[in-house]
């Protein structure tokens, strides 16, 4: 019987090191990334998984190793070169420009200002279009979650990046939020970092665990939820 082939690599990362000043945090990280798909990088709190997303896209420089997207090595470009390129970058904080309105917000991500090219931001989250001429400082923290994650997409990337965009959001929100990285993971790679587990496992294709800056568990979700090693790498 033939073995299903694995997705083509779209991003490769090799032995990747990088830190601040003298404090290195990311200890020889190894990940491959296919081309479609959902990610999670799993840890706990301080393991580097952040910093490894600011490694990526270039806001930290790496310090060793390689980054390889689309078979291009990226590892010295700048932030707006890698988006350029095809990455979309969704952090934790400073998610939208809070005297801006929700239009506006959203025509940050597109190239040309036509009201035809944000609109497909609602396609994914429709009460965005309810909220156009609110500031998007106004929004409740889940409307700001989704409201950056739209502007990101607005981009057209094909690899997104996610740091905990349900930290701190409704429930409801979270579930909203759940469905549509299952739908965006069938057309596009995404690399999540999340804390909520259950829902991570249940979006993610491929997991991998953090501890101390180094990748330390590498496994498909329905494999490591029954992992005893998984509770205790991330148990504070």
């Amino acid at each position: 019987m033939l073995m299903s082939e694995r997705p083509p690599v779209l991003l490769e990362v090799r032995n990747l090191q990088a830190g601040y000043g003298a404090s290195q945090v990311l200890f020889g990280i190894d990940m491959d990334i296919p081309d479609t798909g959902c990610v999670v990088v799993l840890g706990r709190n301080g393991a580097g998984k952040s910093t490894l997303l600011k490694t990526l896209t270039g806001e930290l420089r790496a310090s060793a190793g390689s980054i390889a997207f689309g078979q291009r090595v990226i590892d010295g470009l700048p932030v707006h070169e890698r988006v350029r390129a095809g990455m979309g970058y969704v952090p934790q904080e400073n998610l939208v420009f809070s005297r801006l309105t929700v239009r506006e917000n959203l025509q940050i991500g597109v190239q040309t200002r036509v009201e035809r090219d944000i609109s497909a931001a609602f396609d994914y989250f429709p009460k965005l279009g309810t909220r156009l001429n609110q500031l998007a400082g106004t929004l409740s923290g889940g409307e700001r979650k989704m409201l950056s994650i739209a502007r990101a997409l607005l981009a057209r990337p094909s690899l997104l990046l996610l740091d905990e965009p349900t930290e701190g959001v409704w429930i409801g929100v979270i579930e909203e939020i759940a469905e549509q990285l299952v739908r965006l993971a069938r057309e596009m790679a995404i690399v999540l970092v999340e804390q909520h587990l259950e829902l991570a496992l249940r979006v993610a294709t491929r997991a991998y665990v953090m501890d101390r800056g180094a990748i330390v568990l590498e496994d498909d979700p329905v494999s490591l939820r029954v992992n005893p090693l998984l509770v205790e790498l991330l148990t504070p």
